[in-house]
This record gives structure tokens, C-alpha cells and sequence, in this order.
């Protein structure tokens, strides 16, 4: 089952490729709706494979699409592809069993995030191999926070300066993610939290601006603009 980039490599990275996506509109799930032609899943994986460190990729598709997923990756990079669960935390728990302990660091990376660029990959794989249990990769907000209460009035002004906007790929050494998986803890919207919650502690390092999430049909333009330039 096992499809090596890299044999020498010591990471895996986990791609959720099963969501619907419905803030992108009506159609095929997220990770194979088109950018400049191709499906952000396609963009992603190249971008993914294209990291030294990296010795594996695996995708989670809707379960009706794994054969298709495999067929469209098969020339992009070697990638193990299962069925996603209901949620992406199943997914994830998913992917984490077709990876082999002997893979000791394990980096999950949304789809949606497709113009990831290979270097980013690197600096959270660096990290986790220096001694970093769990490590996310984030941007300043550059935006006022207000806190809001009911009647949409402003409660207060949030301190900008200790807030982050987190991205992905997110990593972690191997036993980590599969004990915070395997304590079957509530379902968190990105894995950093669910092993935050477990205790361990969580380091940043710097993020890129583009790996942007492709969320809205704005960000598919914003994306393809980038993909011009970058």
C-alpha cells in the first residue's frame, strides 16, 4: 500500500480532500473544483511532493471517489489514497493508518491551501525534527478584532499583537497526532487543537502568504492571480 517519494524522507503529509466545500457554491467536492484547469487537489500534491523531506502523501477522497482521486494523481506523484470519513477528523484518523511508524513526523495540509509552496512544508518538517512535538504555521492578523455580543454590539477591541491566523501544513511527531486521534477527543476544526487540547504544547513559525485557504469563489480569482506571478 505504501507509495514512497522519497525513501530517505522522514515525513508524511495528510491531505483531506473529502469536504463539499458549500461556501464554494454548488458542484464537485472542494478539492477537485478547478483552478487555471486543474483541481486544487492537483496543485496541492504537486506543490506537496515537491519537498525534499517528504517520503509519503496521502489523500482521503469522498468515499464514491477514491478510484478517480487515484487515477487523477497517478501522474502527478506516487500518493495513497483512502476514503474520508464523515468528518475530517475521521479522515485524518483515516490517513494516519495507512502511514508506518517507522515515518516519524506527520504533517497535515487542507487541499483548499493549494498554492502551498514545498519551502513551507520544509520549515514545519525542521521544526518537529528539532524537538517540536506539534508545530503550526501562522501570520500576524493584520485586521481589527472587535468582540461582538448580541444585537451585533461591540463588546471590545481585541489585542491584535497575541493573535495569529493559522494555516497549514501542520506538524507533528508521528506518536503525538495518533494518541491525541486515539483519546477520541471532541472534533476540533484543525488538528493543532485537538493535540493542544491533549496538553502538549504547540510552536509557530512563520507562515506564507500563499497559503491562502480557497474557500469562497473570490479566492479562486485571488488564487489564480497569484498563480500568474508566483
Amino acid at each position: 500500500m505504501t507509495a514512497q517519494l522519497n525513501a530517505r524522507g522522514d515525513v508524511a503529509v495528510l491531505v483531506p480532500a473529502a469536504g463539499s466545500g458549500v461556501r464554494l457554491g454548488p458542484g464537485a467536492p472542494k478539492a477537485l473544483r478547478l483552478l487555471a484547469g486543474e483541481p486544487l487537489l492537483v496543485h496541492a500534491v504537486r506543490r506537496v511532493a515537491a519537498a525534499p523531506s517528504v517520503r509519503m502523501i496521502v489523500v482521503a477522497a469522498p468515499a464514491a471517489e477514491v478510484d478517480a482521486v487515484r487515477a487523477l494523481l497517478e501522474p502527478v506523484a506516487p500518493v495513497v489514497v483512502v476514503a474520508g470519513g464523515a468528518e475530517r477528523q475521521d479522515s485524518v484518523a483515516a490517513m494516519l493508518a495507512a502511514v508506518p511508524a517507522g515515518v516519524e513526523i506527520v504533517l497535515v495540509h487542507d487541499a483548499a491551501r493549494a498554492l502551498t509552496p514545498p519551502e513551507l512544508f520544509e520549515s514545519v518538517a525542521a521544526a518537529v525534527r528539532g524537538g517540536q512535538p506539534a508545530v503550526i504555521p501562522v501570520l500576524p492578523v493584520v485586521d481589527t478584532i472587535k468582540e461582538v455580543g448580541p444585537g451585533e454590539v461591540v463588546l471590545g477591541t481585541v489585542d491584535r499583537s497575541v493573535l495569529r491566523s493559522v494555516q497549514t501544513p501542520q506538524g507533528f511527531r508521528h506518536d503525538v497526532l495518533a494518541a491525541a486521534h486515539r483519546a477520541g477527543l471532541d472534533s476540533h476544526t484543525d488538528d493543532a487543537g485537538m493535540v493542544e487540547k491533549s496538553g502538549t504544547p504547540v510552536t509557530c513559525v512563520p507562515g506564507s502568504d500563499l497559503a491562502l485557504k480557497i474557500t469562497r469563489p473570490l479566492d479562486l480569482v485571488i488564487a489564480e492571480a497569484l498563480l500568474r506571478v508566483a
